[in-house]
């Protein structure tokens, strides 16, 4: 009888311990397997703002409108457009450039469906909850986001090879890291 219970105590005593290392993925890192990706800092969440300036005419200035953007409103993306040599105008265009014409039409040769984010969105939902976490999963908080569309995937090297042993040219492909 003591030794039931000193066994009791002590399985007890261990799993508090064990909780006590709790991180955001479950009891531990090591039985948690894989690093939480999601934390650490946000490199991207800080935007400067543009100093503000006095234009030359108050009487220039655009009507104000509820929603619009302000004058010294940092606009991160198209700064990244025109830095690597585009015209952010565009982004802000519904206009198809000339240059898309020839890629919508190939894009659209077999049909579109106008609501396929919706369609797509269903058929995750039905994905993941068939392929959804076990039960100690989600009781130790287990990521298995990775695991379940593994065999969405689309393996590069595996392809890159098949396409080269078809004589298909393919651009040089980065080091592999593994060696």
């Amino acid at each position: 009888m003591k030794v039931v219970g000193l066994k009791f105590i002590l399985s007890i005593t261990l799993f508090a311990a064990l909780a006590g290392c709790d991180t955001s993925q479950g009891i531990g890192r090591f039985i948690a397997g894989e690093k939480n990706l999601q934390n650490g800092p946000d490199e991207f969440g800080i935007v400067p703002f543009r100093p503000l300036e006095l234009p030359d005419g108050l009487t220039s200035l655009p009507d104000p409108t509820p929603g619009g953007r302000n004058l010294t409103d940092s606009l991160p993306e198209h700064d990244a457009v025109a830095a690597l040599g585009g015209r952010p105008e565009m982004l802000d265009s519904n206009r198809i450039g000339a240059g898309e014409t020839a890629l919508l039409a190939a894009t659209e040769r077999n049909g579109t469906v106008a609501n396929i984010r919706a369609v797509l969105a269903e058929e995750d939902k039905v994905f993941r909850k068939k392929n959804g976490p076990k039960l100690l999963q989600r009781w130790f908080k287990v990521n298995t986001y990775l695991d379940s569309y593994k065999g969405e995937t689309l393996q590069a090297r595996r392809t890159n090879a098949l396409l080269r042993s078809k004589g298909i040219k393919t651009p040089s492909v980065s080091p592999d890291g593994s060696q």
